[in-house]
């Protein structure tokens, strides 16, 4: 599983944690991304966060167990800013918005769905969109979008988009006609008080120069 140019993929690290670039298609934990970091640093790396396997873009770990408890706390509180980009079929009907549902995760199926009434295991799902750019492929519309999520929620932009008839390229699970371009989600940036003296530290990185977002000006990305 060895990533030969591991090194040059870390974005900072300190004896607290260390932000990295998590390829798309390595795991978040058991086994993925600690797996990769402690090819190239000794001790334990905690996850604190996670992105689906597809998705690629920045992470934070910790390295203490101490520091995991305290990040994990600001995640949970919304003290930290998470910046997405994706690359979804059609285009919404608003330049900007917010997506508010009600969510649920079918642990046994993998799958998460939008549904109309709470109960038990159903959370709020909350994030912001500006539609950056449009471009045509394979003769349909796909809209290159900013995403703020506001609630981290399984599979959450994913679900979201697709309920509204407008799936990520690439995503198969939740109904992308265009399954075999690679999958539109990136985590571009991220923002969160250091676990030690609660310094802001923020981080971004854009998407490969590959399809999908090669079909959008660079300058958005």
């Amino acid at each position: 599983m060895r990533w030969r140019s591991m090194e040059s993929k870390i974005l900072y690290e300190d004896a607290l944690l260390t932000v990295c670039l998590k390829p798309p298609g390595v795991l978040s934990e058991n086994g993925g991304m600690p797996e990769l970091l402690s090819e190239t640093s000794d001790g334990e790396f905690f996850c604190v966060h996670r992105l689906d396997k597809p998705t690629g873009g920045v992470m934070v770990y910790a390295r203490t167990r101490e520091a995991a408890a305290a990040l994990s706390q600001r995640f949970a509180a919304g003290e930290t800013e998470k910046t997405y980009l994706a690359v979804a079929q059609g285009a919404p009907e608003e330049a900007q918005g917010t997506m508010r549902d009600l969510l649920y995760h079918d642990a046994a199926r993998g799958k998460s769905y939008v549904v109309k009434r709470e109960r038990h295991g159903v959370r709020e799902a909350l994030l912001d969109y500006e539609l950056l750019e449009t471009a045509a492929y394979a003769g349909l519309t796909l809209s290159l979008l900013r995403i703020c999520l506001r609630t981290g929620r399984s599979h959450q932009i994913r679900v979201q988009f697709a309920s509204r008839g407008m799936p990520l390229v690439g995503d198969g699970r939740y109904g992308s006609a265009l399954r075999s371009l690679p999958f539109g989600l990136w985590a571009a940036s991220l923002c969160f008080p250091h676990p030690a003296d609660g310094r802001n530290m923020s981080f971004s990185i854009p998407p490969p120069e590959s399809l999908p977002w090669t079909l959008f000006g660079l300058h958005n990305l």
